[in-house]
């Protein structure tokens, strides 16, 4: 079952989505194919330090980050990724390593890939490892109201 706090957030704003569970999987990639999704479509979510402050990065699956473009546009001395004990109390209702894309409900600002942006509907970590939450783009960028800015580049997925 998803967390409460997430569920309860969402049912409170009225949105739609549906609670997809699949087989315990830790990478974007395994929890893709566990799960019969597109990396496209699976938003990870990725916790960064921009010039020491907690934040996070929105991307689909199959991209990373461009530390140094994320760096350029934001006009920041440092970007990285935090080191898993710098947030493993930043996230008290869920698994290390799966986090939901709302850093709102964490007090985190939240950075959406322009290539995530283009699809009609997203999934994303529950705050598990074997369940996922699938809703429209949209209602997304409406709660979570992220900064959206092209940072990422494609791999294999």
């Amino acid at each position: 079952m998803p967390k409460k706090k997430l569920i309860e957030y969402l049912d409170e704003n009225k949105v739609k989505y549906v609670v997809i569970s699949h087989s315990p999987a830790f990478t974007a990639q395994e929890i893709a194919a566990s799960a019969h999704i597109r990396g496209k479509e699976l938003a990870k979510t990725v916790v960064i330090k921009i010039d020491g402050k907690m934040s996070i990065a929105v991307l689909p699956a199959s991209y990373n980050i461009q530390f140094e473009s994320l760096k350029a546009m934001l006009g920041a001395e440092t970007v990285r990724l935090a080191y898993e004990q710098e947030f493993i109390d930043k996230f008290p209702d869920c698994e290390i390593g799966a986090m939901p894309p709302f850093g709102n409900l964490y007090n985190m600002d939240v950075f959406v890939a322009e290539s995530l942006a283009d699809t009609k509907e997203i999934a994303f970590n529950a705050c598990s490892h074997d369940q996922l939450i699938k809703m429209d783009y949209s209602d997304f960028e409406k709660l979570v109201k992220p900064v959206r800015l092209k940072f990422t580049y494609h791999t294999m997925l």
